[in-house]
C-alpha cells in the first residue's frame, strides 16, 4: 500500500535565496472499491466507486462509504474486507473488495454508480440527484444543550492528535468526541469526505456507540459530510469552516445540532432541535 506521505525534492525560494530541499505532500492515490456479493458459491463483483484518497485505513473507508450510502444497513452485512491481490501491478495497494453476506439483497440498477470521487467532492459523478440522496434509516436523538467550554477545546485537541497534517501542513481530518470532549476516533484525508468515511467505519467495526458523541471536521460543512452524520447517528456535527446552505436545512429537518466557524472561543450555532421552534429559525 502506498504511504501516507510521499517525499519530492523541490526549489524553496525566499530572502532573495533559492536551494533544493527535500518536501513532504500528502500523498493522494485512487482507490476503487468492489462489491462481492450473491450466494457464496456463485460470487458476483460489482466495481462500485473510485475515490481520491490518502492510503490509510482503506477497510475503514471501504466500509464507512458503504454506510453511509446506504447500501448496507448494518456492519454485519459486510463479511470482511481485503485488499484484491489479483490486479494489474499499478492498482496494487489500491482496490479493495467488501464481501456482502450472502442475505444482502443488491440491485444493480439502483447502485450502478460506476462514479469518480474526487479528493475534494464527495457527490461528484452520480449518477441523479435521486442518488445524492442516502436515505437514514433510524431517528437522530437530540444531542441537548451545548457546553462551549467544551467544544471551543476540540480543534485544538484534534490538532495536536493529526499526525500526517504536522509532517506535511496540509490535510483534512475529522474527530469524534465524547460528550465530554475526549478523543475517541481521528481519521485524516486528502479528502474531506473520506476522512468523515474513515471515522464512521472505525466506529462501526469497534462496534462505537455515536448516539451520544460529536463530530468534529477540519473544513467547511457540506451537504454530503452533514448527510453522513445523520446516517450515523451522530447528534451534534462541528466544522472549522462554515455550512452550507443545504447542509443547514438538512440538518434543521433532520435534529442535528450544526456548528460552524469552531475558532477560538467562538463559535456559530446553524441548527439547534432545541431552538427548532422558536419564531425565526
Amino acid at each position: 500500500m502506498p504511504a501516507p506521505v510521499t517525499a519530492f525534492s523541490i526549489t524553496r525560494v525566499g530572502a532573495g535565496e533559492q536551494r533544493e530541499v527535500s518536501d513532504l505532500l500528502v500523498t493522494e492515490e485512487p482507490l476503487e472499491i468492489r462489491l462481492g456479493h450473491g450466494p457464496l458459491e456463485s460470487r458476483r463483483e460489482m466495481r462500485l466507486s473510485v475515490t481520491m484518497r490518502t492510503p490509510g485505513q482503506d477497510d475503514e473507508l471501504a466500509l464507512g462509504f458503504l454506510y453511509t450510502e446506504g447500501i448496507i444497513t448494518d456492519v454485519a452485512q459486510v463479511l470482511r474486507v481485503e485488499a484484491c491481490e489479483q490486479v494489474k501491478e499499478e492498482e496494487r495497494g489500491n482496490v479493495v473488495r467488501a464481501e456482502l453476506h450472502p442475505g444482502v439483497e443488491l440491485d444493480p440498477q439502483r447502485w450502478q454508480r460506476n462514479f469518480y470521487t474526487t479528493s475534494s467532492c464527495g457527490v461528484c459523478g452520480k449518477t441523479s440527484i435521486e442518488a445524492v440522496q442516502a436515505q437514514c434509516t433510524r431517528p437522530l436523538r437530540p444531542f441537548g444543550a451545548v457546553d462551549p467550554a467544551v467544544l471551543t477545546q476540540l480543534p485544538e485537541r484534534m490538532r495536536k492528535a493529526q499526525t500526517v497534517f504536522r509532517r506535511t501542513g496540509g490535510i483534512h481530518a475529522a474527530a469524534l468526541f465524547d460528550r465530554e470532549g475526549n478523543l475517541l476516533l481521528l481519521r485524516e484525508d486528502v479528502g474531506r469526505h473520506n476522512a468523515v468515511d474513515k471515522v464512521i467505519g472505525a466506529a462501526l467495526r469497534g462496534q462505537l456507540p455515536t448516539a451520544d458523541c460529536q463530530l468534529l471536521v477540519s473544513g467547511r460543512a457540506g451537504f454530503e459530510l452533514v448527510q453522513k452524520c445523520i446516517v450515523a447517528g451522530i447528534p451534534l456535527m462541528a466544522a472549522v469552516g462554515m455550512p452550507t446552505s443545504l447542509a443547514v436545512q438538512m440538518a434543521r429537518q433532520a435534529g442535528l445540532t450544526l456548528i460552524g466557524f469552531l475558532r477560538g472561543d467562538r463559535f456559530n450555532v446553524y441548527a439547534d432541535p432545541a431552538t427548532a421552534d422558536r419564531p425565526g429559525t
